[in-house]
């Protein structure tokens, strides 16, 4: 019974997505559209499958806590049997990940693509000029339709993946759907309630509000086990600190150009070492001397990260939605930005539509590029991206008003997370209005909407500079964000006292943040002319 339901699900999509391309290409005859693919292999510019005889691809990805394997989720087991391209995943966890993509690279030991690959624009330009990435602009005007449409309609997508040489070596998550490019605030309303306590306005409120937190037994079973406030951990180094950035805003320092950069006047600051940057540190480090900040902020697993939303003994976090915690979602409200000392009230932690950038490239090993990029594809389609994200329709979700949702009975499963790779974030596809009921459910628009006004108006992405330029910056960033994130941690942890900031000013000196900063203030000039 399931097969001869699977058969009629993939002979309809079939049939509607020969429809649907043919109406975006106005596309020929069936034997105009194909073209001659790497190998030798025919592969079909539009419908499926994408090649007649099946062939297999290797891809290296990153797999989430929360995720099953990939070989078994519906949407690549059901897309193989559609497109006739059978993919082998290698899995490494979130932990650890850039450890080994970074030996995939050193050892050259190369799978065919990297898919959910959080490649950086450093990165993407290093692996590109070294010839171990193809180029993908000519194979994106023949090969896929659906991103190109989508470079089209949103030139910012195309400004920020191409190098200056002109190649785009990597392709993002396309996200036009404004709540899924920021993490909210989210705070224990419950504990709120029962404390008696408002919802925190400044960064002064949050202190006295985490105090009693920690003090007044807000989940009563009579123990100190309630966690104040808690943050994701650096994926890296290099990578950031995320409780810093979630809090940069309230202390006037932004996010722009996707490193730590004010821009005012079109003039670009780095702030890495100024004095509001060191009220912003200060500010954390008595939080966490208090032990209203997780002791585990910089050392715990993303798994127990997660873990710690879903418990509830968490009293105020960040992340995008509330799938972590949906079964006590009615305990945890969205908040605005807190005002700092200075009343800077900025939602500087923000991706641009851009986002995930490096999500999927394809090497130079791979026999099949056309066949490659077609099939990555058709995950920029609102058909592919519903099949990404919600698996089959009937067994894991329905439609209502054209949109689909999850089944409660599938829900209460537990399984959500396990069938699509899209849990964990950075898969490369479309991220809309139409695809993310479970992602941006109303109390996550309430809390997105608690944000929007002290967005900042435009969100820069990252510069893509030329080779020579991008090893300077990469050269220069290696050096700075390491020494920055070391003592940035240090600062907070109360291991470096503050008395040591000169030093601290005087080092990234040395390690010439004044010449990073000119080679971002030359890029922003371009991207302006």
């Amino acid at each position: 019974m399931r097969n001869h339901w699977r058969r009629n699900a993939i002979s309809a999509m079939i049939i509607l997505s020969l429809g649907l391309t043919g109406c975006s290409t106005g596309a020929g005859t069936e034997n105009e559209a194909q073209a001659e693919g790497g190998a030798g292999t025919t592969v079909s510019k539009n419908g499926y499958p994408i090649v007649q005889e099946p062939i297999t691809l290797t891809m290296f990805t990153r797999i989430a806590p929360v995720n099953g394997p990939f070989k078994d989720m519906p949407v690549f087991q059901d897309y193989g049997e559609l497109s006739n391209v059978q993919v082998e995943f290698t899995e490494a966890p979130t932990d650890g990940f850039q450890e080994k993509k970074n030996l995939l690279f050193a050892s050259n030991e190369l799978p065919d693509a990297l898919y959910r690959s959080g490649l950086t624009p450093l990165e993407t330009i290093r692996y590109g000029t070294a010839g171990q990435l193809i180029p993908l602009e000519q194979l994106i005007d023949d090969y896929a339709p659906n991103f190109k449409k989508l470079l089209d309609q949103y030139p910012e997508i195309r400004s920020a993946i191409t190098t200056p040489e002109g190649h785009i070596y990597a392709l993002p998550a396309v996200v036009t759907l404004g709540s899924a490019r920021t993490d909210k605030k989210w705070i224990n309303q419950a504990w709120l309630k029962k404390l008696n306590l408002e919802e925190p306005e400044t960064t002064e409120d949050l202190y006295n509000v985490l105090v009693a937190f920690r003090d007044q037994d807000p989940n009563g079973n009579g123990k100190a086990d309630e966690i104040p406030m808690t943050a994701r951990a650096s994926s890296g180094s290099g990578q950031g600190i995320p409780v810093v950035t979630m809090m940069s805003g309230s202390f006037g320092l932004d996010q722009q150009l996707g490193y730590n950069i004010n821009l005012a006047d079109d003039k670009v600051e780095i702030w890495m070492g100024s004095e509001r940057n060191k009220e912003l540190l200060q500010y954390l480090n008595k939080l966490y001397t208090e032990k209203l900040l997780d002791p585990a902020v910089f050392s715990h697993k993303e798994a127990e990260y997660l873990a710690k939303q879903a418990s509830g003994t968490a009293g105020f976090f960040f992340d995008q939605t509330n799938n972590p915690f949906l079964e006590i979602a009615d305990q945890y409200t969205g908040i605005a930005p807190l005002e700092g000392p200075h009343g800077d009230r900025l939602q500087s932690q923000g991706a641009p539509i851009a986002r995930d950038f490096g999500a999927f490239a394809i090497t130079s090993v791979n026999k099949y590029p056309e066949a490659s990029l077609r099939w990555v594809d058709y995950f920029y389609s609102e058909e592919g991206s519903t099949l990404l994200r919600f698996g089959r329709e009937g067994e894991h979700y329905e439609l209502k008003d054209r949109i689909p949702y999850y089944k409660e009975d599938f829900l209460k499963s537990g399984n959500q997370a396990k069938i699509t790779p899209y849990a964990g974030g950075g898969a490369p596809h479309l991220i809309s209005d139409k695809v993310a009921s479970y992602i941006n459910p109303l109390q996550v628009q309430e809390a997105q909407q608690k944000l929007d006004p002290f967005m900042p108006k435009v969100r820069y992405a990252s510069p893509m500079f030329d080779e020579q330029t991008a090893q300077q910056v990469n050269i220069l960033r290696n050096d700075i964000d390491k020494y920055y994130e070391e003592q940035s941690t240090k600062f907070i942890a109360g291991a470096l006292s503050f008395d040591k900031w000169d030093e601290f000013q005087a080092t990234l000196k040395k390690l010439k943040i004044d010449e990073l900063e000119q080679l971002y203030q030359e890029a922003y000039d371009k991207m302006e002319k």
